[in-house]
């Protein structure tokens, strides 16, 4: 069983960056698929992005391009969230997944993924 925990989430102010983590525990982490999924207030959960094992590839939902980044710290057991020039409509709860089997072209679909974090909220106001 993995567990998940993620941390870093807060308020921030329009345009402000925020780097949010999550570490896995309970398998080995090189052999877990990491990624992070958000919910806004009133909407479905959403794909952000996700990495694989060796950190060489990633994939983002199409809102995020260009201003998010999904990175890897193995070391840690540690997967990251970069988020720059937050906008509003980033306000979510955002949480981590991760998977030791699913394929790349089901990275975007939620009941794909085996664990999930509890959430970590993320603000974004002006």
């Amino acid at each position: 069983q993995v567990q998940l925990v993620e941390s870093g989430g807060g308020a921030v102010q329009t345009g402000m960056s925020l780097r949010l983590s999550c570490v896995a525990s309970g398998s080995t982490y090189s052999s877990l698929v990491m990624g992070w999924f958000r919910r806004a207030p009133g909407k479905d959960r959403e794909f952000v992005g996700a990495i694989t094992r060796t950190g060489k590839v990633t994939i983002y939902g199409d809102p995020v391009k260009g201003r998010f980044t999904v990175s890897r710290e193995d070391a840690k057991n540690t997967v990251h969230l970069q988020m720059s020039s937050l906008q509003s409509e980033n306000t979510a709860v955002y949480y981590c997944v991760a998977d030791e089997k699913i394929g790349r072209s089901s990275w975007p679909l939620e009941n794909k993924w085996d664990y999930w974090g509890q959430g970590t909220q993320v603000t974004v106001s002006s």
